[in-house]
């Protein structure tokens, strides 16, 4: 995103907390002071209500390209929520579908109405964000890799069916960012030593993924995995 304002590109930022979308946008311009205001547009927008999701998601998407008048070039998806799967052996019907609507209805949903609001070329990309879980689950991870394993399957499939858009898929490691304040220093460095390269991910190191694909006009219906050698240990 910063790579991106630096170059002079407009950014649209949206979330389901209007006052964490504002604290975001303090936090880059005390960061940045040379990033102009216009530049970051904020729009809030809750995916995880079923009932209203396809009219938030047409809202969004009206909203932020003044009714299409303005297209969007590059879409990255990112948004998620706790994690609340349980074994095999205690999961329902219920419990699995409400662990779908925001991490993959909802980026099926706006992949629906995109065509609309997206240019319309190689040029442009929809990303989507899966995980190092799908690939290599821990113990009683199993539901969490399944899940996983839909995004994945998505984005091969959207990368056919939204041709000539490219779509792809970021699957990152562990990435230090505020979701982890709440651990312990000693599961951090657990979490450090599962890798590699002895470090959690930081987010200018992950942000390096989705730039890349919106920059490279020929990979489409790949997965970019950025997890510090989390797969090889």
């Amino acid at each position: 995103m910063l790579i991106s304002l630096t170059h002079g590109s407009t950014v649209i930022i949206s979330g389901s907390n209007p006052q964490k979308l504002l604290t975001t946008v303090q936090c880059l311009k005390s960061s940045y002071p040379e990033i102009t205001y216009s530049q970051i547009i904020t729009h809030a927008c809750d995916l995880s209500n079923k009932e209203d999701l396809e009219s938030n998601i047409q809202t969004l998407l009206s909203a932020i390209t003044d009714g299409a008048r303005s297209k969007l070039n590059h879409v990255v998806f990112t948004a998620g929520d706790a994690h609340s799967l349980t074994s095999v052996s205690e999961v329902t019907v219920e419990n699995f579908e409400k662990n779908q609507i925001v991490r993959n209805i909802a980026p099926l949903i706006i992949a629906k109405y995109l065509p609309e609001y997206l240019d319309k070329s190689p040029d442009s990309s929809y990303t989507l964000t899966g995980g190092f879980i799908t690939t290599k689950p821990p113990p009683g991870w199993g539901l969490h890799a399944a899940s996983g394993g839909l995004v994945e399957g998505m984005s091969r499939g959207l990368a056919v069916d939204m041709a000539p858009v490219r779509v792809n898929l970021v699957a990152p490691g562990v990435i230090k960012t505020e979701a982890l304040k709440g651990l312990p220093e000693q599961a951090l460095v657990g979490l450090a030593n599962a890798t590699t390269v002895k470090r959690l991910g930081r987010p200018e190191d992950i942000a390096e993924a989705y730039l890349y694909f919106m920059k490279d006009g020929f990979v489409t219906g790949s997965i970019l995995h950025s997890n510090g050698g989390r797969l090889l240990v």
